[in-house]
């Protein structure tokens, strides 16, 4: 496995796929950089760390999807390594919040950002761009955010668990690839977030109560309503209030 380690740059998401542009990137290559100063999550979000406390990286897989539609598939075998990996490093109350967040307890500590490219072969290769908050104790204005050397309450090596989080991303590829997409779904929703438990729900400013019962194949989260309907909504569609 190829790891570039950068000090700064403004997004190892952009960096790969620069690379990717000008020469040949050999699959799983890694950028990672103790400070990301434009790091995106979701829809355009943004990801702020403080320099040297936290792991920003990406990696790049390739040959792995054979089309567009396996797309979120591939997102929930990374929350779940994501999710393994933290679980053996010790960090307890590690779950998945629909789509890409990770949770500790209530609290976020890491997401992830998936960017796909097709080539004109029609070869995909997608860039996993993962931000964990590791060992900063600072989250001013930020209260559902939190480090996992909060939660454990102890500082952590971010190699250590880096490479924890990289092993853990090989073997779910090699799930993928091995077509055992059921067990990746299984595993995803096992660590889903308030699965099965009544909770609150914005929709454009208009609160409503529903139960998770699931995530569909393409990423939509399928919610049973008050009166007993089931109903899916895309990403940003709906938001989850706790």
């Amino acid at each position: 496995m190829n790891i570039i380690k950068l000090s700064a740059i403004n997004s190892t998401n952009d960096y790969l796929k620069g690379l990717l542009a000008t020469r040949y990137v050999e699959n799983f290559t890694v950028v990672t950089a103790e400070n990301q100063t434009g790091g995106r999550g979701q829809m355009g979000t943004t990801w702020a760390v403080e320099a040297g406390k936290n792991l920003t990286f990406s990696l790049l897989v390739k040959d792995l999807l054979p089309n567009v539609n396996n797309i979120f598939s591939l997102n929930a075998g990374v929350a779940v390594a994501i999710a393994n990996a933290l679980v053996s490093t010790g960090i307890p109350g590690i779950c998945i919040k629909w789509p890409n967040d990770i949770l500790a307890g209530n609290k976020k500590v890491g997401g992830i950002l998936i960017e796909n490219s097709i080539k004109s072969d029609g070869e995909i290769f997608s860039v996993i761009g993962i931000g964990i908050n590791v060992n900063q104790q600072n989250f001013d204005g930020l209260p559902k955010a939190s480090s996992l050397s909060l939660t454990a309450n102890k500082k952590l090596d971010k190699e250590v668990i880096m490479i924890a989080i990289l092993e853990e991303i090989k073997r779910a590829v090699s799930r993928l690839a091995n077509k055992d997409e059921g067990g990746i779904w299984d595993d995803y929703h096992t660590l889903l977030y308030k699965r099965g438990v009544p909770m609150p729900f914005d929709q454009g400013g208009k609160t409503f109560m529903g139960i998770i019962e699931s995530v569909t194949p393409n990423g939509s989260l399928r919610i049973c309503l008050e009166d007993e309907t089931v109903a899916e909504y895309g990403i940003k569609e709906v938001q989850l209030l706790y």
